[in-house]
């Protein structure tokens, strides 16, 4: 993680990807979003984020 990673919560990606809170914990649990633990809580860091959405984005033009 380089210096300046923001670390999203779990409410913040449901924001910002519009989709349920089982739907994005669905995507953490498969791997398909990347994301640490510190302590009891699930954090997504914002280049994980970019990088699922890149992913997405390539597979719907293939």
């Amino acid at each position: 993680m380089t210096a300046g990673t923001e670390l999203l919560t779990v409410p913040q990606v449901v924001a910002r990807l519009q989709l349920g809170r089982s739907a994005v914990y669905d995507l953490l649990r498969t791997g398909q979003l990347a994301s640490i633990t510190l302590g009891r809580a699930r954090r997504i860091p914002t280049h994980a984020l970019t990088d699922f959405i890149q992913t997405r984005l390539e597979q719907d033009a293939a």
